[in-house]
């Protein structure tokens, strides 16, 4: 992204969200972002994920530039171009881990019976084995499920990872393995990773660190 500037209404006046921030990240890196409550981080992955548009400033993904994409093809974008790792990791409770990544090969309407064995391997990737595939979220520690979480957002083949707060539910020897198992998945699947993350004693593991606070990169 590049001089990116969102604003939002307070009663009489505008907040600035995002106040000129331009970041690139590329192929294969893992850049961190830290930051007190408030100052932006959340609002910075979500204009990355183009579910806010800003209001100046460019967004490209993929060497897409997406300013004049319409709604549809921004979905379609995020669909197949970006991959989401989500704080709570909202796995659907009926399905079992493997069938947490068909469902997502069923909505962009591809063959789930085919992509079975790919959903196994990239399970497989991010550490669970055979037994825990068939299990349902709740038989699952926090740890496993924020692993399908990360195989889900990884399924479609992203070119772009946002990561908010993954471990901010796990203590701090299973959130570094979690941060260990994305800086291998960045680097492994290629991907430009943006992690936001409040815990500074996983940094060592990032490529890059970044401080952001009042809606200031830097």
């Amino acid at each position: 992204m590049e001089a990116v500037k969102l604003t939002y209404p307070d009663g009489e006046r505008r907040l600035t969200a995002l106040d000129e921030v331009s970041l690139t990240v590329a192929a294969g890196e893992l850049a961190a972002v830290v930051g007190p409550s408030g100052s932006g981080k959340s609002t910075l992955l979500a204009v990355a994920a183009t579910l806010l548009r800003p209001d100046s400033g460019r967004v490209v993904v993929a060497g897409a530039d997406t300013a004049e994409m319409s709604a549809g093809e921004r979905t379609a974008l995020r669909r197949e171009r970006i991959g989401i790792v989500f704080q709570q990791p909202n796995l659907l409770p009926s399905l079992t881990a493997v069938e947490q990544l068909l469902v997502v090969e069923h909505l962009r309407g591809g063959n789930v019976r085919a992509a079975r064995a790919r959903a196994a391997g990239l399970l497989e990737s991010v550490g669970l084995d055979a037994g825990r595939r068939r299990r349902r979220p709740h038989e699952l520690s926090g740890g496993e499920r924020q692993r399908v979480n990360i195989a889900r957002a990884l399924f479609a083949g992203p070119s772009v990872l946002l990561v908010d707060e993954p471990t901010s539910a796990l203590d701090h020897e299973r959130g570094a393995r979690i941060v260990d198992l994305l800086a291998e998945v960045t680097r492994t699947h290629g991907t430009a990773t943006v992690l936001v993350t409040h815990d500074r004693g996983l940094l060592g593991r990032a490529d890059r660190v970044l401080s952001m606070r009042d809606g200031r990169l830097d």
